[in-house]
């Protein structure tokens, strides 16, 4: 809870500091803010705190492990995404305290412990981002995302509620502890929860991107701005991964009847719409885009083997993915890749070792190529679930092998003997930064395995 507080008091200040008219002082107000938030974090239930007894959020070491990955990565976005920023609007104070609103809404949905707090954590989180989405002015493509991405997210968050509604009306409680004692004694009104049930699986696949409700993903992350972009596809899907699992792992546990086969067919038409969809495509974010819904099936594989270690598996398969995407959409944001288009980047790893390099890590781990993160999170959540879903595991063994192909695909392009003759990089200290964290997180991510 002190940490959500300390980021919070971050934005505003970070708001009053905008007056100012100087980016910097914003950069650095929201990174001095997330570090303290992250330390304090850190050191959660070791102290005396005056929210102590604060009843709606509580962070495990679980929670805390999730939280602290979404506060390293939001720093990683602000500090690449920085130069581009101030290069799209004017308001780049505001846009800093969007992120770390945006960012109090995804621990809120780590730590929620009643339904009203899951309700508001998610619209905390979304409500900057329909915003975020539409940062560039002079866009029309970021204008459009941000409509389609605020009319859809508000169309699901219609199911949301009438799910909570019906647990409610089911339960006769809001939080967790009572609602899974009652399920777990059987007064239940069974109708009405397995319904509530339903709309809030579905409102969960659409905020994760997952088949079939990934229809938005595409088009908002392609048209929204590359910073916006990587905090979709890193914070909020890390977030929103959680919260999932931790809805149908403890809560609905007993109820797994009802919503595994939803889960199973949403994994399996994931594992190939989306790595399908992405072959013969143009444009670098859209594929990004593509790959997040297959990579979402992945991460899903928690949710049908769910035993001690599955949390552990999907953390470190997050922390794989959400790196990677960070370092790939870095790249973009140093090519200053306006028209998003995957052959500007010909031969841009020849001339720039260091985004070779991470280009290269970012690429194989998320195919799944050892000794990288992505494969020892993927091998992981495939081990786990191989005895009861042997069938489920050779599909997602199948759909890498598709994403391999353009993944190697992207690789071969970037070491194009010859490179685009329009391509402009402006690679400062900022990215090198990032591209280094990044870099050392995707070869190094997995001693937390250990």
């Amino acid at each position: 809870m002190d940490a959500l507080i300390v980021i919070f008091i971050t934005g505003l200040i970070g708001l009053f500091a905008g007056l100012q008219k100087k980016p910097s002082t914003s950069l650095i107000i929201s990174l001095v803010g997330l570090t303290a938030a992250a330390i304090i974090q850190a050191f959660n239930g070791q102290y005396n705190s005056i929210f102590g007894k604060y009843q709606s959020l509580s962070f495990d070491e679980n929670q805390i492990n999730f939280s602290l990955l979404c506060i390293v990565m939001t720093m990683l976005i602000l500090i690449a995404g920085f130069n581009q920023v101030r290069k799209d609007t004017k308001d780049s104070a505001e846009i800093m305290s969007l992120f770390l609103f945006s960012l109090c809404g995804a621990l809120c949905l780590i730590g929620f412990q009643d339904l009203s707090m899951f309700f508001l954590g998610l619209e905390i989180l979304s409500i900057p981002l329909y915003v975020l989405a539409g940062a560039n002015q002079n866009n029309k493509n970021s204008i459009e995302a941000s409509i389609k991405y605020f009319f859809t997210g508000s169309f699901m968050t219609c199911f949301l509620i009438m799910g909570i509604a019906f647990v409610y009306g089911a339960t006769g409680k809001f939080d967790l502890v009572g609602i899974q004692e009652i399920i777990a004694a059987g007064q239940y009104s069974k109708p009405m929860l397995i319904i509530g049930v339903f709309f809030i699986v579905a409102a969960l696949l659409f905020k994760v991107g997952a088949v079939p409700f990934h229809f938005w993903a595409p088009d908002v992350y392609q048209g929204s701005p590359d910073y916006v972009t990587a905090f979709m596809a890193s914070v909020v899907k890390v977030a929103m991964l959680y919260t999932f699992y931790k809805f149908l792992s403890t809560i609905f546990i007993d109820l797994s009847s009802y919503w595994s086969g939803l889960i199973y067919i949403s994994i399996v038409l994931s594992l190939f719409i989306g790595y399908l969809a992405a072959i013969g495509q143009t444009f670098y974010k859209r594929l990004i885009a593509y790959s997040s819904i297959t990579h979402t099936a992945f991460a899903l594989f928690s949710l049908l083997a769910i035993d001690n270690e599955s949390v552990n598996d999907l953390f470190i398969f997050t922390i794989g993915y959400g790196f990677s995407v960070i370092a790939l959409v870095t790249v973009s944001m140093a090519t200053e890749n306006d028209k998003d288009e995957i052959s500007y980047l010909k031969g841009i790893s020849r001339k720039y070792p260091i985004i070779g390099v991470v280009f290269i890590f970012a690429l194989l781990s998320l195919t799944g190529i050892p000794p990288f993160t992505g494969f020892f999170g993927k091998s992981l959540l495939f081990y786990n679930a191989f005895s009861e879903f042997p069938l489920l595991v050779l599909f997602g063994i199948i759909s890498t092998a598709i994403g391999g192909y353009f993944y190697l695909n992207m690789i071969f392009t970037s070491y194009s003997p010859e490179p685009n003759p329009e391509q402009v990089v402006k690679l400062d200290s900022l990215h090198y930064l990032v591209l280094s964290v990044c870099g050392i997180s995707i070869l190094s991510g997995w001693l937390f395995m250990l």
